[in-house]
């Protein structure tokens, strides 16, 4: 089972001829992904590694009948890219550009509200279902098929926790990497509520950072949840000083409930099993479902 995104998934990708797009969904091809086409404005009608090329997401959809986008555009036009993919239709958004103004993700926020979609981003590492689907940037040898679901703000930390799970002797369902900017499409706690549930993923493994709040309302969630599906749970930034933003543009301690401290605190009282090294997620995982 897996969420969001699977081998059915129609994928096109929007920036598709440039450098990032072309090398991106290279790989994703390779991985097995049924990308059936992309979106380079006065490119439409030719031919791009052996896919079609179309001039809007809605004549992508029209014609081949797209319902994932991944998003490979300058972040000062990033922003129309991800309402132009709403507009048309598209179903799961995944936005990988970083440095997208914060003035234009508010507006997006706020247009998509409305449409019948689902964002992953900005500036993250994509979705990735095993075996079947990559819409990303991820190393997809890494992943395996398994019933371990993964939610991460952080794309390194995706890959190290995927790799450790494996190694474990369990697999993957399904990771999201959300991104680290401070407005995001899907938060930590929508991921955690797909995973949870989802009846064919039995563990989830949790990974936040410092700053905001959205690691405490996705463990508060789920202990108001009720839910006895295990969670495993990491935060990232323990040593980092106040007032610092430390690699992710949302990654800045503001006040004491931003802190990693407080945000573990709070993971374990809400009954997650929170590890203080992520070179102890995978072991983590292996106790909890061999129980």
């Amino acid at each position: 089972m897996s969420v969001l995104v699977n081998k059915d998934s129609k994928v096109i990708v929007q920036g598709f001829t440039g450098n990032e797009g072309t090398f991106h969904a290279g790989q994703m091809i390779e991985y097995g992904t049924n990308v059936v086409g992309g979106v380079t404005p006065a490119k439409g009608g030719s031919e791009h590694l052996g896919k079609p090329v179309f001039n809007t997401v809605a004549e992508a959809v029209e014609k081949v009948g797209a319902n994932v986008s991944i998003i490979f555009v300058p972040p000062a036009f990033a922003a129309d890219a991800i309402m132009e993919a709403a507009d048309a239709g598209i179903k799961v958004i995944v936005c990988i550009t970083e440095g997208i103004p914060v003035a234009d993700m508010v507006k997006v926020k706020d247009y998509i509200q409305s449409k019948d979609c689902r964002l992953i981003g900005p500036n993250c590492p994509g979705i990735i279902t095993s075996e079947e689907a990559k819409i990303g940037i991820m190393p997809g040898f890494v992943f395996k098929k398994g019933k371990v679901g993964i939610v991460s703000k952080s794309g390194t930390l995706t890959y190290e926790a995927a790799d450790q799970v494996v190694k474990a002797g369990f697999g993957v369902s399904t990771a999201i990497g959300i991104g680290g900017d401070p407005i995001i499409g899907t938060t930590t706690k929508e991921a955690l509520q797909m995973f949870i549930n989802d009846p064919e993923t039995e563990a989830v493994v949790m990974i936040g950072e410092i700053g905001g709040q959205l690691e405490a309302d996705a463990a508060k969630w789920y202990k108001a949840s009720g839910s006895t599906k295990p969670v495993v749970g990491f935060i990232a930034g323990q040593t980092a000083p106040k007032g610092r933003t430390m690699g992710h543009a949302g990654a800045i301690v503001g006040g004491a409930d931003d802190t990693a401290q407080a945000k573990m605190k709070i993971m374990t009282e809400c009954g997650m099993h929170v590890v203080e090294s992520p070179a102890d997620i995978g072991l983590s995982v292996a106790k909890l479902l061999k129980k």
